[in-house]
């Protein structure tokens, strides 16, 4: 009888060791890929970050069906609408100051503002077209603007680098008809851009287009003008910290010619633009002395291509859609200030600025 007993308890021990020692690898096994397999877009630490555009810049919409933000530029948990009944859950409400200053729409100080929620003031103007801002002061939490400083910055352009070094034209100049070329529409006299023309004009020929002449262009035809030319005046409106439109990114990176710029100071330029591959205004004694430089450049086709070789490693991105500029404010929001609120709008909007040039 004792010994049935043991050969009973052996079996018994058996049966209960034999599925934990099975069991125990498949645990072991299940923790460790929970922990090191992670989800493919989405951070399971955050949470979504909803972003209520109060009205469209311009009046232009544009689609915000399905996840616009992950589907169109790899962004995610971001939320972006544009339809006033998401106010109370919103994490930001941006206006475009542009319909504030017009008045077209008016922020919505008459309804209760939930204590967490920011408030975004986005424009992509200089400032001296900015209007009055004094009497923002104290409402918003947030700055979007071209400046490299603002809480999120959306620059008219920028600089990606080439996967795989690219061919580019060994002789830029083919092709070229005139040696400069500026599209402009609105040209005042007093203005520094337009004494720097009218002294250049006076020693070498400048072509000029735009509403201000009668040499209109459709938008049709800008690139192709421009990439006649050797040179292009991408002369800015106003001389403020940051502010390089697209003058310099489309006009003439993308028409193909050599921009003369004139604008935010040099470093400035130097701090976004491809080394080499732009002249500006201050680098020169004389207006009447750059207009020399520009004529022998344009005689040496070694030197004047230089100007083009940045192409091989770099390309030119341009922001265009507004939904990518606003979505960029979800890849910031976790590292904004928690309770950050803009005590002189106007002050912060108008440092290091302005003159109209």
């Amino acid at each position: 009888m004792g010994f049935h007993a043991k050969r009973i308890r052996k079996l018994v021990k058996r049966l209960v060791i034999l599925p934990f020692l099975c069991i125990l690898p498949l645990c072991l096994f299940s923790g460790w890929l929970s922990s090191s397999v992670k989800p493919l877009h989405h951070d399971s630490r955050s949470r979504n970050v909803t972003v209520l555009l109060w009205y469209w810049p311009f009046n232009r919409s544009f689609s915000l069906k399905g996840d616009v933000c992950w589907d169109l530029y790899r962004i995610p948990r971001c939320i972006l609408v544009d339809e006033r009944s998401y106010f109370p859950s919103a994490d930001v409400v941006v206006f475009h100051n542009r319909e504030l200053q017009v008045g077209l729409h008016k922020l919505p100080t008459n309804i209760s503002r939930p204590p967490s929620q920011k408030w975004a003031w986005m424009s992509l103007e200089a400032p001296s077209h900015n209007g009055n801002l004094h009497k923002y002061a104290g409402i918003f939490n947030m700055t979007i603007t071209y400046r490299k400083d603002a809480d999120v910055s959306i620059p008219y352009g920028m600089l990606l680098r080439r996967e795989a070094e690219e061919h580019v034209n060994e002789d830029n100049s083919v092709n070229k008809s005139s040696l400069v070329c500026w599209v402009i529409s609105n040209y005042k006299s007093h203005h520094k851009r337009s004494q720097v023309y009218n002294n250049l004009k006076a020693s070498v020929p400048v072509e000029v287009y735009g509403r201000w002449t009668k040499n209109r262009l459709p938008s049709s035809e800008l690139l192709p003008t421009i990439s006649r030319c050797y040179f292009y005046l991408a002369f800015e409106n106003s001389l403020a910290k940051d502010y390089i439109t697209e003058k310099l990114w489309r006009n003439a990176y993308e028409g193909g010619a050599v921009p003369i710029v004139l604008g935010p100071p040099l470093g400035d330029y130097k701090a976004v633009a491809p080394p080499h591959s732009f002249i500006h205004v201050d680098e020169f004694a004389s207006v009447n002395e750059m207009g020399k430089y520009l004529q022998q450049l344009a005689e040496d086709k070694k030197r004047y291509n230089e100007y083009f070789t940045w192409k091989k490693r770099w390309k030119v991105k341009r922001y265009t859609d507004w939904r990518e500029r606003l979505c960029n404010i979800c890849s910031k929001y976790n590292s904004l200030p928690k309770h950050k609120v803009y005590s002189d709008l106007d002050a912060w909007i108008n440092a290091n600025t302005n003159l109209n040039i």
